[in-house]
């Protein structure tokens, strides 16, 4: 099973990603199905498939039912282009995909998906966990730092939210590494962002700027170390 699960998303990303240049993509925008990239993108699925599936008779069914699906997929995603949000269109059209992949594997090889192991008591706290460090803390964080007004945070040169979610990608990557014990990685992820953040200061030459960015920095990592030692405690426990 997971052999012929390999080789199906192999072909997928090969098809979808690396064998489908931007040309192709801006002229299906705009031609949809009349697009003769449209079809081509099929043929050059339907060729990865064989090739992967190394032209066994038994999956004929199933390649041409993941080619054609792949197309109505795709062809539903382009008329809906303009109508829902890009990146959330962009999710679901994968989404879509896989789950024909799986239900493609299922039909070959049978498998079981154990739900109850979803409701486990190990699986909850991994994921409170996250949230926690993640949402939950992105909320401390701000009103801790509401402390504190500068107007480079009032400012319209940065990206919208841009510091909340640098703030949870920086805590997920500090929890990530305590769980896989690689403590040295998180003075280099601290030691990357003074890098980022060297021009910023330099240019500034604000003490208030530079304690501002120290204090929510180590109250940052401070509390995902603390959550993540906290949550290897109790996951030592159950």
């Amino acid at each position: 099973m997971i052999t012929l699960i390999i080789k199906l998303l192999v072909a997928h990303v090969l098809g979808d990603f690396v064998l489908q240049p931007n040309r192709w993509v801006e002229d299906k925008k705009s031609k949809t199905f009349m697009s003769k990239y449209f079809y081509l993108h099929g043929f050059v699925h339907l060729i990865l498939l064989l090739v992967f599936l190394e032209f066994n008779g038994s999956y004929w069914l199933s390649t041409l039912s993941i080619v054609a699906s792949h197309l109505i997929i795709d062809l539903l995603k382009l008329k809906l282009e303009r109508k829902i949000n890009s990146q959330f269109l962009f999710v679901l059209d994968q989404l879509l995909h896989l789950v024909v992949i799986g239900i493609v594997v299922y039909a070959h090889t049978p498998y079981t998906i154990l739900f109850e192991t979803l409701y486990s008591a190990e699986v909850l706290l991994l994921l409170l966990a996250v949230i926690t460090v993640s949402f939950v803390l992105s909320i401390v964080m701000k009103i801790i730092m509401s402390k504190w007004v500068l107007e480079e945070d009032k400012s319209e040169d940065s990206l919208e939210n841009a510091g909340k979610y640098i703030g949870m990608l920086e805590r997920l990557f500090v929890f990530g590494f305590i769980l896989l014990n690689q403590w040295s990685a998180i003075g280099l992820l601290i030691a990357a962002k003074s890098v980022f953040r060297f021009g910023d200061l330099s240019r500034a030459k604000d003490r208030k700027l530079t304690e501002y960015i120290l204090i929510g920095t180590l109250v940052s990592f401070g509390l995902a170390i603390a959550i993540a030692l906290l949550y290897e405690y109790i996951a030592k426990k159950l």
